[in-house]
Protein backbone atom coordinates (compact mmCIF):
# COMPACT_ATOMS: atom_id res chain seq x y z
CA UNK A 1 0.00 0.00 0.00
CA UNK A 2 1.35 3.36 -0.94
CA UNK A 3 2.38 5.58 1.97
CA UNK A 4 0.29 8.54 0.79
CA UNK A 5 -2.87 6.45 0.75
CA UNK A 6 -2.26 5.46 4.38
CA UNK A 7 -2.17 9.10 5.41
CA UNK A 8 -5.31 9.88 3.44
CA UNK A 9 -7.15 6.92 4.97
CA UNK A 10 -6.09 7.92 8.49
CA UNK A 11 -7.12 11.54 7.89
CA UNK A 12 -10.54 10.52 6.57
CA UNK A 13 -11.03 8.17 9.51
CA UNK A 14 -10.14 10.86 12.03
CA UNK A 15 -12.30 13.42 10.26
CA UNK A 16 -15.37 11.21 10.27
CA UNK A 17 -14.77 10.28 13.90
CA UNK A 18 -14.57 13.94 14.85
CA UNK A 19 -17.69 14.87 12.90
CA UNK A 20 -19.63 11.93 14.30
CA UNK A 21 -18.60 12.75 17.85
CA UNK A 22 -19.53 16.42 17.40
CA UNK A 23 -22.96 15.54 16.02
CA UNK A 24 -23.47 13.04 18.84
CA UNK A 25 -22.56 15.58 21.52
CA UNK A 26 -24.86 18.15 19.93
CA UNK A 27 -27.80 15.77 19.92
CA UNK A 28 -27.01 14.53 23.42
CA UNK A 29 -26.82 18.02 24.90
CA UNK A 30 -29.99 19.14 23.17
CA UNK A 31 -31.97 16.13 24.31
CA UNK A 32 -30.65 16.48 27.84
CA UNK A 33 -31.79 20.09 28.00
CA UNK A 34 -35.20 19.14 26.59
CA UNK A 35 -35.61 16.42 29.19
CA UNK A 36 -34.45 18.69 32.01
CA UNK A 37 -36.87 21.41 30.91
CA UNK A 38 -39.80 18.99 30.75
CA UNK A 39 -39.12 17.19 34.04
CA UNK A 40 -36.74 19.09 36.33
CA UNK A 41 -37.02 16.44 39.06
CA UNK A 42 -35.42 13.88 36.73
CA UNK A 43 -32.22 15.91 36.17
CA UNK A 44 -29.90 13.79 38.39
CA UNK A 45 -30.90 10.56 36.62
CA UNK A 46 -30.71 12.17 33.18
CA UNK A 47 -27.33 13.68 33.99
CA UNK A 48 -25.91 10.31 34.99
CA UNK A 49 -27.12 8.73 31.77
CA UNK A 50 -25.84 11.68 29.76
CA UNK A 51 -22.33 11.27 31.18
CA UNK A 52 -22.36 7.53 30.40
CA UNK A 53 -23.31 8.20 26.79
CA UNK A 54 -20.75 11.03 26.58
CA UNK A 55 -18.07 8.57 27.68
CA UNK A 56 -19.14 6.15 24.96
CA UNK A 57 -19.00 8.95 22.37
CA UNK A 58 -15.49 9.84 23.49
CA UNK A 59 -14.47 6.20 23.35
CA UNK A 60 -15.54 6.09 19.70
CA UNK A 61 -13.23 8.93 18.73
CA UNK A 62 -10.33 7.57 20.82
CA UNK A 63 -10.63 4.18 19.11
CA UNK A 64 -10.60 5.93 15.72
CA UNK A 65 -7.46 7.85 16.71
CA UNK A 66 -5.78 4.61 17.79
CA UNK A 67 -6.64 2.88 14.51
CA UNK A 68 -5.51 5.92 12.53
CA UNK A 69 -2.17 5.99 14.33
CA UNK A 70 -1.82 2.24 13.73
CA UNK A 71 -2.37 2.81 10.00
CA UNK A 72 0.15 5.65 9.85
CA UNK A 73 2.92 3.91 11.76
CA UNK A 74 2.50 0.34 10.49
Amino acid sequence: MEIGLKYIAAAIMLGFAGVGTAIGFGLLGGRFLEGAARQPEMVPMLQTKMFIVAGLLDAFSVIAVAIGLYLVFS
